[in-house]
């Protein structure tokens, strides 16, 4: 004879329910970032270029990668706590705790690179600049105009004027308010610090609390299947 749940361990099944609910959701939110970042019309040439940034193209595969995992994970999260599995819930806890293993090294990664990933979009525009003034090629000229629409910015300084003609257009008193690439991408990259960190902890977070809901309702449910 099996024994059926009890009412707290029923909403723990509907708070795992809801959970991966949430998680499958944004897991979805992750994987539509990164394919917007892939093929976004600003960003979608940095793909074809040669000698650009690897470091950027590495974290736009991770987001995607990671996103399809989540939405993959919350799936099975779903169907193992609605039809009270064991084994998909088993497989669901191996899950998590490999994604809260990544989402930590990524952590780490994006703390140790993102500085990195600057330094080297800055240089990589610098060269780019450089290349122009010699050859002015229609190809990068289009960098160029990439680069100054996604980080709202002109030319390096010196040479506003001569870059002028793919920047955006300005009205009014912004006109006379011009920000340097190089400092546009630095401000950009190190404001993404706090934001990694945010993410981070907080999905992080989210896994811990879904692996002892997780390891709650398995008990529960091999008690409640114990012969009487």
């Amino acid at each position: 004879m099996m024994a059926a749940l009890t009412r707290g361990e029923m909403c723990v099944k509907y708070l795992m329910f809801a959970f991966n609910f949430i998680f499958w959701l944004t897991g979805s939110a992750v994987f539509a970032v990164g394919l917007w970042l892939r093929f976004d019309e600003r960003t979608i040439n940095f793909f074809d270029e040669k000698g650009f940034p690897p470091l950027f193209f590495i974290g736009v595969y991770t987001l995607i990668a990671a996103g399809a995992l989540m939405m993959v994970v919350g799936f099975l999260g779903c169907c193992g706590s609605i039809q009270e599995s064991p084994c998909m819930l088993g497989m669901y806890f191996f899950f998590l705790l490999l994604i809260f293993a990544v989402v930590v090294a990524a952590v780490i990664w994006g703390f140790s690179n993102l500085s990195v990933v600057g330094e080297q979009v800055t240089q990589y525009y610098r060269a780019t600049i450089e290349k122009y003034k010699e050859t002015r090629a229609d190809g990068l000229k289009e960098t160029l105009s990439l680069a100054h629409y996604a980080f709202n910015c002109c030319g390096t300084g010196p040479d506003f004027e001569f870059t002028a003609e793919t920047c955006p257009k300005r009205e009014g008193l912004d006109e006379f308010i011009v920000k340097s690439c190089p400092d546009a991408i630095d401000e950009f990259f190190n404001s993404k610090l706090i934001l990694i960190g945010g993410v981070g902890i907080g999905i992080a977070a989210l896994l811990v609390f879904g692996m002892l809901f997780t390891m709650t309702l398995c008990c529960a449910i091999r008690k409640s299947r114990e012969i009487v």
